[in-house]
This record gives structure tokens, sequence and C-alpha cells, in this order.
């Protein structure tokens, strides 16, 4: 953007940038809305009430969210991250209860929580 102009009128802000730079950023976006319409259609039979969010995740596994940071980093249970916001499968999640209920057994053996 070789020039931009920012005007302020009460809680409105106007930015004017050149045609050729809008006309790309447009271009852009439209592809980008070509691409997800695609995705959705492939995978629109599936709801978004079969994703959990970091907070459900904790709840449903009675972990604290630095365990659940450590279960992503370690590869234990796989996740979608999509605008900074992390979703999980819950068919994922039912798959690792076992998993974290064991390490919950090992840890209260040697006197710690997890």
């Amino acid at each position: 953007m070789k020039f931009k102009q920012f005007l302020k009128y009460k809680a409105m802000e106007i930015v004017t940038i050149e045609a050729k730079t809008f006309e790309a950023m447009l271009s852009k976006f439209e592809s980008f809305a070509k691409r997800m319409e695609h995705l959705c259609r492939l995978h629109g039979d599936r709801d978004m009430s079969e994703w959990l969010d970091n907070q459900d995740v904790c709840l449903l596994l009675n972990i604290s969210p630095r365990t659940l940071q450590t279960l992503r980093d370690n590869g234990t249970l796989a996740y979608t991250q999509i605008s900074h916001k992390t979703w999980y499968k819950s068919e994922d999640v039912e798959r690792i209860l076992p998993l974290v209920d064991d390490r919950r057994k090992q840890a209260a053996y040697k006197g710690r929580k997890i």
C-alpha cells in the first residue's frame, strides 16, 4: 500500500487504498472463499457440536489447562487450531480417557496430582 489516508468521523474510520491494492485483496478473498466453500461441501455432514474447546476437554478429563497443553505437545491428543482457538474431536478425547485415568492413578501412587 503506497498511499493511506485516515479520516476520522466520530466512531467511523475511512481508509483509502489504491485500486490495484484493493483488487489484489479482493482476488485473494474470493480465492479464500472458494476454498472454504469447497471444504464445506467436502465435510458438510460434520457438525460443529462434535468439536470441543479447551475448557470442555479440561472439564471432561478433569485436568488442568497445562496438562492439556502437554497432551497436545507430546502428540497424545490431536487438535485443530482455527483463529488462535483450539478445537478437539470428541472421539479423540474419548480415546485418551483411559490413558489420562492411568496417568492419574500413577501420579496418585507417587503422591502427586495431575
